[in-house]
């Protein structure tokens, strides 16, 4: 069944998918840009494509005929809060029922550099379809429930495929993040990769060069997070794509490993089994956050520390000295790098989650309860007394205050 130039009605089945289309926020923002021009506003990206593979979108994208001024004129006058986040390139941000929805102009590029674009506005939905990267991120969907494909995202739905739009390396050109992209949207989709954007990423892979840092980063360490980042690495290896983000060897093996042993674990402890020590700099080099960087360094420094069938007792002060989660992310980088095998993670693993690492019981008042001045001294004693505390197994009270006791006597 179909209605309107193109438009084909979501199945039944498929109806299911779609129930957000009932959500109040939603239906809020979508009568909003309908009441300014009826039949200019379609979903669109991954809440369409992720709903048609079975999977529960998590953003939610709106395409409109309405220029930028005009959505902000339509929000408004519903009572709603428009942001102007990326209204150069024509996204507003509308706020309904404290969520955000981004509506964004139809575009066409008029010329691109490889990372910017510039644009001009149509009221083409075809035209807007061909500037997107890949098939599947092109079915608009209307607010009743009719889908607009004019690229044949929907067959590749159907196979899985995740096929740039037109002509590849063109599609590229216009921004080499695509490359990257074709990547993680394959690991997270297709069971094999395009051959022709095989082809494409593999020739134009030097592009990946002209990227800032920020925008490889975070593309980058998306892809680490997937469950089928091996899938992904394997391609970019394959391609030379991977080399132009890091020359240093790649640990694929480490990375299946730990997607096996720690299928949660986040993309700076999935970098950590990548590239190993091989690694250093490369947090500064892709711009990560100060926490990503510290939490790849502390995995592979605690990971040094972890030995394979080391008694209990040493296990737990190796958890109190690096802390619980940093411990799981070292025995876990340390499982990914043959340092230990899989039993002994598990048994690591199952002795930090069973213990919670007590907070020291000493402090720099009980020291100085004891008639000892404030100064170097207390930190030194205070040293003494949690190492010796430390080395009885972390015994309850009182015997911490005895341990005190014992060493301000014998100082």
């Amino acid at each position: 069944m179909s209605a309107g130039a193109g438009l084909v009605a979501l199945t039944g089945a498929q109806r299911d998918a779609f129930a957000w289309l009932e959500k109040p926020h939603l239906k809020t923002v979508i009568a909003a840009l309908e009441r300014a021009a009826p039949g200019g506003a379609r979903f669109v990206g991954g809440c369409v494509r992720d709903a048609l593979l079975g999977e529960t979108p998590k953003d939610f994208d709106i395409a409109t005929t309405l220029t930028p001024a005009e959505i902000i004129a339509a929000v408004e006058a519903a009572g709603l809060r428009a942001a102007p986040t990326g209204i150069d390139h024509g996204t507003v941000t509308i706020i309904a029922d404290h969520q955000g929805v981004e509506a964004t102009t139809l575009r066409a590029d008029i010329s691109t550099d490889g990372r910017r674009a510039s644009v001009a506005f149509t009221k083409d939905w075809a035209v807007d379809a061909a500037r997107r990267d890949f098939t599947v991120n092109a079915i608009y969907l209307t607010p009743d429930g009719f889908l607009f494909d004019p690229t044949g995202g929907l067959a590749d739905i159907k196979t899985k495929t995740v096929r740039f739009i037109g002509d590849a390396e063109q599609r590229i050109r216009e921004d080499y993040l695509r490359i990257l992209r074709f990547f993680r949207f394959s690991a997270r989709f297709a069971p094999a990769f395009d051959r022709d954007g095989m082809v494409a990423v593999t020739h134009l892979k030097d592009g990946v060069s002209t990227l800032s840092a920020e925008r490889v980063g975070a593309e980058f360490m998306a892809i680490l997070s997937l469950p089928r980042a091996v899938f992904a690495l394997d391609g970019m290896i394959q391609s030379g794509v991977l080399e132009k983000i890091w020359a240093a060897p790649a640990k694929i093996g480490a990375v299946a490993r730990i997607k096996d042993l720690a299928p949660g674990a986040a993309s700076p402890i999935v970098l950590a089994s990548l590239f190993g020590e091989a690694g250093e700099g490369i947090g500064a080099a892709l711009r990560l956050s100060n926490a990503e960087k510290a939490m790849r360094t502390a995995a592979l420094k605690g990971a040094g520390a972890v030995k394979p069938e080391v008694d209990e007792k040493a296990v737990r002060v190796l958890i109190y000295e690096l802390g619980r989660d940093i411990f799981f992310d070292a025995i876990a980088v340390a499982a990914s790098h043959e340092a230990i095998n899989a039993k002994e993670h598990a048994r690591l693993f199952a002795i930090a989650e069973a213990w919670t690492p007590p907070l020291s019981p000493f402090s720099g008042k009980d020291v100085v309860a004891f008639g000892v001045k404030p100064g170097p001294e207390v930190a030194e004693i205070l040293a003494a007394a949690e190492a010796a505390w430390i080395s009885e197994d972390f015994p309850p009270a009182p015997r911490p205050s005895a341990i005190l006791a014992e060493i301000i006597a014998n100082r």
